[in-house]
């Protein structure tokens, strides 16, 4: 199987009667892509920055981006207000996150054992899910937000261009933490953007703050926060995704 990586040029690529059947396309930039007269049964999209700006995404003509999160939001309640612009919005916003993500621990829980350690195709497993959204946090609260210095924490689980910047990786363990440590940092990431939300004023919420990935960029507090927010969202969707997958194969 032919693999092609980032320092392949791809860009402008024309494929014609191309058989790309079962192929699959990790972290590529498809944007602008045209395809005309294609085979598309079975295929299956995951793009998390789908509903960023102002693109589209036409099948056979129909721009089907207002489907797809107008569907997202019946199946995930709660996950319509991650945009929420003023505080109260916001504090529910992050009330409703919280029980769902409680009612998806439960459920984990009452898996059987090993379950948080599963990945499925690839992907990281729940407890790795769990320890990038303590990083999700730290970054953009702990260092944005709050402007701590090294606010990360060593469980925490980074993505591949995390680093790129010339980050210091080695504030990470490359030991597997036990799950309940795992539980229990994440509880007080969680109960920090709580507490945070609970006093913040619309005047905070208009400050500016550094990007924790790119300094010499502007960010608002309320940025930051609206970044927390979807990733909390799409990891959640990722999660349940894959926790849907490990019962299917287990036929639960």
């Amino acid at each position: 199987m032919a693999t092609f990586t980032r320092s392949d040029d791809l860009q402008g690529a024309e494929f014609v009667e191309a058989d790309l059947r079962c192929a699959r396309f990790v972290r590529a930039d498809l944007s602008g892509v045209v395809m005309r007269g294609v085979e598309v049964q079975g295929a299956d999209i995951d793009a998390p920055w789908l509903f960023d700006g102002e693109g589209f995404l036409r099948v056979n003509g129909v721009d089907v981006i207002p489907l797809v999160e107008a569907e997202l939001n019946r199946r995930f309640p709660g996950r319509a207000d991650r945009r929420a612009g003023d505080p109260d919005g916001l504090r529910t916003a992050w009330a409703t996150l919280e029980r769902t993500w409680a009612a998806t621990l439960e459920r984990v829980a009452a898996m059987p054992a090993g379950t948080v350690d599963v990945s499925v195709d690839g992907e990281w497993s729940f407890a790795q899910t769990l320890r990038h959204l303590v990083l999700a946090t730290d970054a953009w609260l702990g260092r944005s937000i709050l402007e701590i210095e090294q606010p990360f924490h060593p469980i925490g689980q980074a993505d591949a261009g995390f680093g790129t910047d010339g980050r210091d990786m080695s504030i990470f363990t490359t030991v597997t933490p036990l799950y309940a440590e795992v539980l229990e940092v994440r509880a007080g990431r969680v109960a920090t953007v709580r507490d945070f939300l609970a006093t913040v004023t619309s005047e905070v919420l208009a400050a500016t703050r550094k990007n924790p990935h790119a300094p010499e960029y502007q960010e608002t507090v309320l940025s930051c926060l609206h970044v927390i927010l979807e990733e909390e969202w799409e990891h959640h969707r990722y999660a349940v995704r894959d926790l849907d997958a490990i019962e299917a194969e287990s036929g639960a």
